[in-house]
């Protein structure tokens, strides 16, 4: 039986998890999803022994990778799957062009994450750089049900998004595939600005639109202030040719009616800052 070990079992790599035990593999991880405490080295280690892949989930802390921190030896002596969920944001601010695996990362407010991804590819890697996420309880249909939906006075801002069960589909065909280590992005078909998803979400709610922010007048956080900084449009062709992979939801609009239509949409996990878009940020 296939087995596979999740460092940060979160929403994500959660949902990777039930694609794959749907399919009759073994599935233990870290994380609030999981049964493992990152701390415990002993179960680690004989969850590490009895995996043939492994998926990593857990984001840089400061300049430092937490996973091959405590387990990089552990890893060295690892022959099976590598897999790792990173984030479209290595590319930085592109201008709104189209991006692929081959365009150059790598940004001061991203290097951490570039730092990171880059020590997985080593090790031989899948590293599947993920956009905005959304899905069940994190989409703009609850930000906009709540009274928390914005929408910011920024021209021609575009950025990519996924459904979170896009990125179980995707990373599964890529360990079906076979695919060799590298780079993977896993993205929508039709990257929109923010705002078009939330004035999709309000019509399909009935709702009115929210008013106009200014960019300056909008009391952002740092983090909000980085993200409306940057403007891209991910490509998405490289596991298509390679895994046969096609998102289930190749665009907002789709993702946002089935979503509506299976009633499954719960309040999104209260965020500090109510600017953010109502996306999971990678």
């Amino acid at each position: 039986m296939p087995s596979l070990l999740i460092f940060g079992m979160g929403y994500a790599a959660s949902a990777v998890a039930a694609g794959l035990r749907s399919t009759g593999w073994r599935v233990v991880g870290t994380g609030r999803g999981g049964t493992l405490a990152f701390a415990d080295r002993a179960a680690v280690r004989a969850a590490l022994a009895g995996a043939s892949h492994i998926l990593s989930s857990v984001p840089p802390a400061g300049a430092d990778d937490p996973v091959l921190n405590a387990y990089g030896a552990d890893l060295e002596r690892f022959s099976g799957w590598l897999g790792y969920l990173s984030s479209t944001g290595v590319y930085g601010d592109t201008g709104g062009a189209w991006v692929d695996e081959s365009a150059p990362i790598g940004s001061a407010r991203r290097a951490a994450r570039v730092a990171a991804e880059a020590a997985w590819l080593a090790r031989g890697a899948r590293a599947f750089r993920l956009p905005g996420i959304y899905g069940p309880g994190r989409s703009a249909l609850d930000r906009v049900s709540a009274g928390a939906a914005h929408r910011i006075a920024l021209a021609d801002q575009i950025f990519s998004r996924i459904h979170v069960a896009d990125i179980a589909s995707g990373v599964c065909a890529a360990i079906a595939a076979g695919v060799p280590p590298g780079a993977y992005n896993l993205a929508d078909d039709a990257p929109a600005s923010q705002n078009a998803v939330v004035e999709e979400a309000c019509r399909l709610l009935g709702a009115p639109l929210p008013p106009l922010v200014p960019l300056a007048a909008a009391g952002l956080s740092p983090m909000a202030r980085g993200f409306y900084a940057e403007n891209r449009r991910i490509a998405n062709g490289k596991l298509k040719r390679m895994a046969g992979w096609r998102p289930a939801y190749p665009s907002y609009r789709e993702g946002l009616a089935d979503l509506l239509a299976s009633a499954i949409s719960k309040p999104m996990i209260a965020s500090s800052d109510p600017a953010m878009p109502s996306v999971v940020q990678r």
